[in-house]
């Protein structure tokens, strides 16, 4: 099987619809980014609200994650069992409503259950689901596909920051979350009443059946992925969770780049960059191969972090690089679903997505509560920084070292 197909007439047939679920799947990822994209700007007003640490508060935001890829293969069973347009509408709305919860939450453990909890089981359906739903929908542009709806994850939260820094200082984050909570809740579910399931056309029924989840968890090429998607996942997350406390220390927090704040500002750019860089990528990847564009872009995030802790001091080099840490990690939402289809086939595509989706949530792990806790340790972000630089040229080496030859073999053979 090629990693592109050649475009079939019932893929053709299908015209604009496939294009307007494009749209809805868009929107919907943009609906549930915020939760997690600005969680770092809630950290300090809450943390001092609720009198607890920073690791501790940290696990909120694991808990969104863990809690948002651990059951993806389960929910991923069930977005392909009763449809997209319910499940998909029913997390959209349990995003939403987990701001809602927690605007009252009065304690730790209350956050946990919101913020996390919720959050975590209803952003994962929406994600999970519409990326399933994506690589079904094109199964000739699969790298492209999935990078554009990840792109609406990865940039939703871009008119959202600025707003969200604003309502923080006028009418502090409870209203903050209730407000913006309701709103994400009911743009989630209109979005999510307009998808239909992929259609499985002669093309994709050629392209499939695929291999059973079961299959896929006994081949040590699944397992190669888990294990570079976590540590990417870590690099990435890392710096999602922990942005606005290592800004503060680099003295960043109450610097203005260009007459604008420069947290926020670079947030935004992160966000932009974050969400450019998945259909980027998936393009590219199409082009190019999936394992050479992993090493490209993975490496330009090892990089980019290391001139960003080089120049930590500097506003302006600070905000600029910060964005390019993003446009070099937000690409693995598109890679790796593109690649593991390719390598297993579309049939249980949804299912199997859900598996892989698992290492964003150990990453989660050790990009949050961990981190911390190394830098409480140390007394120092560098550690943390070089924790993370390390990773992310290792699995750019494993890429074309590893992957590609074991996937190319595998190809082959099957």
């Amino acid at each position: 099987m090629t990693e592109t197909m050649a475009r079939s007439p019932a893929i053709t047939d299908q015209g604009l619809t496939r294009w307007v679920q494009l749209g809805l799947g868009l929107v919907c990822m943009m609906a549930i980014s915020s939760p997690q994209y600005v969680w770092t700007l809630f950290t300090k007003p809450i943390g001092t609200a609720l009198g607890v640490a920073p690791a501790s508060l940290q696990v909120t935001f694991s808990l969104l994650i863990v809690l948002q890829t651990f059951f993806s293969p389960f929910q991923g069973w069930l977005v392909d069992k009763f449809g997209p347009r319910l499940l998909i509408g029913v997390g959209g709305l349990l995003s939403g409503l987990s701001w809602v919860f927690a605007s009252y939450a009065s304690s730790l453990t209350m956050l946990y259950l919101t913020y996390g909890v919720i959050g975590g089981l209803g952003t994962g359906i929406v994600y999970v689901g519409v990326v399933g739903q994506m690589v079904g929908w094109f199964p000739d542009r699969r790298g492209f596909a999935a990078g554009v709806v990840a792109a609406g994850y990865g940039m939703g939260a871009i008119v959202t920051t600025f707003p969200i820094t604003n309502s923080l200082a006028a009418v502090g984050y409870q209203m903050t979350l209730l407000q913006y909570g309701a709103a994400f809740a009911l743009i989630g579910l209109l979005a999510a009443l307009g998808l239909k399931p992929a259609p499985m056309s002669a093309a994709m029924k050629a392209d499939a059946p695929g291999v059973s989840t079961g299959t896929m968890l006994r081949s040590p090429i699944f397992w190669l992925m888990f294990a570079m998607m976590t540590m990417m996942s870590t690099s990435g997350l890392m710096v999602t969770s922990q942005m606005a406390a290592f800004a503060g220390e680099f003295g960043i927090t109450k610097a203005v780049v260009w007459g604008l704040a420069a947290l926020p500002l670079a947030l935004t750019i992160d966000r932009f960059t974050n969400g450019l860089t998945r259909p980027f990528f998936g393009w590219v990847s199409d082009k190019i191969g999936r394992e050479n564009t992993m090493c490209l872009a993975f490496a330009l995030e090892g990089v980019a972090m290391a001139l960003w802790l080089a120049f930590r001091g500097e506003p302006v080099l600070f905000v600029l690089l910060s964005g390019v840490v993003f446009f070099g990690w937000g690409e693995i939402f598109s890679l790796f679903p593109s690649t593991l289809t390719d390598t297993f086939g579309t049939r249980n595509a949804t299912r199997n997505y859900g598996c892989l989706y698992m290492a964003q949530g150990i990453g989660a792990i050790f990009g949050g509560p961990m981190a911390s806790l190394l830098h409480e340790a140390t007394g120092t972000w560098t550690p943390v920084f070089g924790v993370a630089i390390t990773a992310d040229l290792l699995t750019a080496v494993l890429a074309i070292t590893l992957l590609k030859p074991l996937r190319a073999k595998y190809m082959r053979a099957r």
